[in-house]
């Protein structure tokens, strides 16, 4: 511990170690970006129908292929929409059973059920919190027609072993990377695999934009001409010649706008300055608090590079606060923390096929996804928006909170102890 901040809680009426909430520095808008932005402004190409000129849609596209390596990118209007036209482009569609982990944002299921299939859930590895391959080797049947691994908070799935299973059962992968730009599964960056991948660019994200956005990146020429087409309502676009406005397919309105692809490129200029001084600021954080007993930190197993996009904590109750209900223990430390002004959030309230808008899909209970389940209730998170490149010193602060914290067990042990009576 440093020892700077052993008082009372801020809970029972002590003195925050931060005098309020930390605030949200993310994105930063800097005036390269805001230079940017104006250009595509002045220059009146606001939408990316193909032009005489490269269109900044097309120069971001140029720009994360050639920073991935890989031969195709396609710009999109969000993340979500990533993966439900990759999943169209491959093929998969009603009567189709897709897998994805039980602990992930509700986007990537919505996004198997928008197409027509039938999402179907894998539980999660303990450690990673990404999707268990035992678990997938159980799921797949011969509905099946793809696997989407998701990369969480910024650390890749086990791609070797999904792999394997899904070639074996003839499946298509197709990564949903919208955490994990930057991150890397064997020194391979993720959406480099050879996969299809699919990236969020939402302002949120690692690689933002000034608003929605998203990007699919693949190797597979007709995989990309047809995502090309489904975004367009369907229609080849072709710089040679004017848009004659025939739709080969259904397709959709599902654009990345100029502005938006704009302020993405500028960011992606220092993106690897900003991704270095995440991983030293948050390895620094995370030395202060793994020697806290009864608090499991995220990590990176060997052979992985973290794109630390969302810290997840995970709890011994038993040993933190012993005797009390897990959701009230879980409850009562979040409050702790966040009167001592460190931001700590749930973000996922349940595992995914819980979410009242599918729960009728699953056609499983919560005994089906175990360890998804012993994570949403024994852990807390903290996101990306409050770990810019900068926040070093906050970072410190926060690890002032949680030991100060810690050393107030017994203090939350009667507490729990008074709202029980």
């Amino acid at each position: 511990m440093s020892g700077g901040f052993v008082g009372e809680l801020a809970l029972t009426g002590g003195e925050p170690v931060l005098g309020a909430l930390a605030p949200v520095h993310w994105p930063r808008t800097t005036d390269a970006d805001r230079a940017a932005v104006l250009s595509v402004l002045d220059s009146n190409v606001l939408v990316s129908d193909r032009t005489a000129e490269e269109t900044a849609v097309e120069r971001l596209e140029r720009s994360w292929a050639d920073y991935l390596g890989v031969r195709h990118c396609v710009g999109v209007s969000n993340g979500t929409t990533a993966i439900e036209l990759a999943l169209l482009a491959h093929g998969v569609g009603p009567g189709d059973e897709v897998v994805v982990p039980a602990l992930t944002f509700v986007a990537t299921a919505m996004a198997v059920v928008h197409v027509g299939a039938t999402p179907v859930y894998a539980d999660i590895d303990p450690v990673t919190f990404t999707m268990s391959p035992d678990s997938l080797a159980a799921r797949i049947t011969e509905r099946t027609r793809a696997v989407v691994p998701v990369h969480l908070h910024g650390l890749s799935a086990d791609l070797d072993p999904i792999g394997d299973l899904a070639r074996r059962h003839g499946c298509v992968v197709v990564e949903d990377a919208a955490q994990s730009q930057g991150a890397r599964y064997r020194g391979v960056l993720s959406g480099a695999s050879g996969n299809t991948a699919t990236f969020s660019l939402q302002m949120t994200k690692n690689l933002p934009t000034c608003g929605e956005g998203g990007l699919v990146v693949t190797d597979d020429e007709r995989v990309a001409e047809r995502i090309r087409q489904l975004r367009q309502f369907g229609e080849t676009i072709r710089p040679d010649r004017p848009r004659r406005y025939v739709s080969h397919r259904l397709g959709f309105n599902a654009k990345l706008n100029n502005v938006q692809a704009a302020y993405t490129s500028s960011q992606l200029e220092r993106f690897d300055a900003y991704r270095e001084a995440r991983r030293s600021n948050v390895t620094a954080f995370l030395a202060r608090l793994r020697p806290l007993e009864g608090l499991t930190c995220p990590s990176e197993p060997d052979g992985y590079e973290h794109a630390w996009h969302i810290l997840r904590f995970v709890v011994d109750f038993e040993r933190f606060l012993p005797g009390v209900d897990t959701g009230a223990a879980r409850n009562l430390l979040m409050r702790a923390l966040r009167a001592e002004g460190m931001p700590a959030t749930r973000y996922q309230m349940m595992p995914v096929p819980d979410q009242p808008a599918l729960r009728a899909l699953s056609g499983r209970t919560a005994a089906s996804w175990p360890v998804a389940q012993d994570v949403v209730d024994r852990s807390f998170t903290l996101q990306q928006r409050h770990l810019p490149p900068d926040a070093g010193p906050v970072l410190q602060s926060f690890a002032d909170a949680v030991e100060k914290v810690w050393s107030h067990r017994e203090t939350l042990v009667k507490l729990a102890e008074g709202a029980d009576r």
